[in-house]
C-alpha cells in the first residue's frame, strides 16, 4: 500500500468523513484533538508495550468523536505493519456457561508457557440507558493481575450482534504491542457469534449439559460456525450428563458439516474451574491452526476477513448517515404517521425515506 494512497485517504477522511451526526469532520476540530493526542507518541508507546498507552489507544479507537476517528485511523495505519502475527481465538456460549472462567484458566496456562495473552471481552449494553457493567476484569481477577495479560472489557454500544465497533481495531493494537494470543469473548446473546466468527482464526463454542444448548446451537447456526465444541462444567455429578451431551453434539456436528470438510470439529468435555480438559482444548486449537496454515486456508481466511470488515464498515456508516441525515429526519415523522394510519405500505414508506436520503446526498 503506497504512502501517497494512505495520505490521500486520510486527507479525505479529515475533510469529508461521515460521522455519527452526519456531518463532515472539521479540520479545526482535528487540530484541537492533535494538541491533546500525539499519534506518533502513542504509536511508539504501543510498540513498547506501555499498558497505560495501550488502553489509551483502544479508548481512542472506541471514541465516536469525529476528530478522534480521524486520529484513530492514522494510528491504525502506523500499527498495521506490526500486526497480524497473533492467533485469534473466538469464544462464545450462553450466559453462565463459564466463558470468563475458561478464559482465565486458559490464559494462566498460556502465560506459564511463555505467551502474552490479550482478552477482548464484549459486554452487552443496555438498550435503554446504553450503559454497560464491564465486569469481566472482576471475573478474571487472577489473569488481570498478570504482567503478560491484558483484559479489555468493551461495551457493545448496541452495535450489530453485540460486538463493539472497535473490536477489530483493538486486535491490531494488541498484536502490535507483542501479544501473540488474542481471545475475543462474545456476550453470548443475539447474533454476536456471527460477527466474532468473521474476525478470528478459530471459533469455539462452549455449551452446558442439560440446558438445551445443543438444540439452541443448531437453531442459531452456531454449530455450523463452530470449529471446536466443548461441554463445560463436566465435573462431579455433571460428568456423566456432560459426556452424553458431548455425544449428542458430536452427532449434530456430523449432520451440519460435509464429509469432505478440511476440518472436522471435535466435541470434548472439560471443567475450566477444575482445570480439566484445558490441555485437550488448547491442543485442538493448535491442531486447527496447523491444518489451516498447511492448507493455505489461514491466509485466505485472513484476506477475506479484511474484505468483510470493509463492507461491514460501509454498511454501518451508511446506516449512521441515513439515521442522522437532516432530510431523512424531517421526512421521518410524516412517513411514519402515514404508515401508522394505513395510508402507505411499508415498501413505499421505505422508498420515501430513501428518496429523502438520495436527494440530500445528490444522487
Amino acid at each position: 500500500m503506497s504512502s501517497n494512497f494512505l495520505e490521500h485517504s486520510l486527507g479525505s477522511l479529515t475533510t469529508t468523513a461521515g460521522t455519527d451526526v452526519g456531518m463532515a469532520v472539521a479540520p479545526e476540530a482535528v487540530k484541537r484533538a492533535r494538541r491533546r493526542i500525539d499519534v506518533d507518541q502513542l504509536y511508539e508507546a504501543v510498540l513498547a508495550g506501555d499498558r497505560t498507552q495501550m488502553a489509551r489507544a483502544v479508548t481512542l479507537l472506541e471514541s465516536t468523536a469525529p476528530a478522534h476517528r480521524v486520529l484513530a485511523q492514522e494510528l491504525l495505519v502506523k500499527l498495521l505493519p506490526h500486526s497480524g502475527n497473533a492467533l485469534r481465538v473466538g469464544l462464545t456460549g450462553v450466559p453462565g456457561v463459564g466463558k470468563s472462567t475458561t478464559i482465565e484458566s486458559l490464559g494462566m496456562k498460556l502465560i506459564k508457557e511463555g505467551h502474552k495473552v490479550a482478552v477482548l471481552a464484549i459486554d452487552p449494553s443496555s438498550t435503554k440507558t446504553r450503559g454497560s457493567i464491564l465486569g469481566d476484569k472482576t471475573r478474571m481477577a487472577k489473569l488481570s493481575a498478570e504482567d503478560n495479560a491484558f483484559i479489555r472489557p468493551s461495551p457493545s454500544a448496541g452495535t450489530l450482534g453485540g460486538v463493539a465497533k472497535a473490536t477489530r481495531e483493538s486486535m491490531v493494537v494488541f498484536e502490535a504491542a507483542g501479544f501473540d494470543i488474542i481471545i475475543v469473548e462474545t456476550v453470548g446473546v443475539g447474533q454476536s457469534e456471527v460477527a466474532v466468527s468473521q474476525m478470528v482464526d478459530v471459533f469455539c463454542f462452549l455449551a452446558l449439559a442439560g440446558a438445551g444448548d445443543q438444540l439452541q446451537g443448531i437453531k442459531k447456526g452456531v454449530l455450523e460456525m463452530a470449529e471446536i465444541v466443548a461441554i463445560n462444567k463436566a465435573d462431579g455429578p455433571n460428568l456423566k450428563q456432560a459426556k452424553r451431551a458431548a455425544r449428542e453434539l458430536a452427532a449434530a456436528m456430523r449432520m451440519v458439516r460435509p464429509e469432505d470438510s478440511l476440518w472436522h470439529p471435535p466435541t470434548i468435555t472439560m471443567s475450566a474451574v477444575e482445570n480439566e480438559g484445558l490441555e485437550e482444548f488448547w491442543g485442538h486449537v493448535q491442531e486447527h491452526h496447523k491444518v489451516m496454515r498447511e492448507s493455505g486456508q489461514f491466509e485466505h481466511r485472513r484476506r477475506e476477513q479484511q474484505v468483510g470488515w470493509m463492507w461491514s464498515m460501509v454498511h454501518e456508516t451508511l446506516l449512521q448517515r441515513l439515521n442522522t441525515n437532516p432530510d431523512v429526519v424531517a421526512a421521518r415523522e410524516s412517513v411514519e404517521t402515514q404508515l401508522r394510519h394505513g395510508e402507505i405500505t411499508p415498501t413505499l414508506a421505505a422508498e420515501e425515506i430513501l428518496r429523502a436520503f438520495d436527494g440530500a446526498t445528490g444522487d
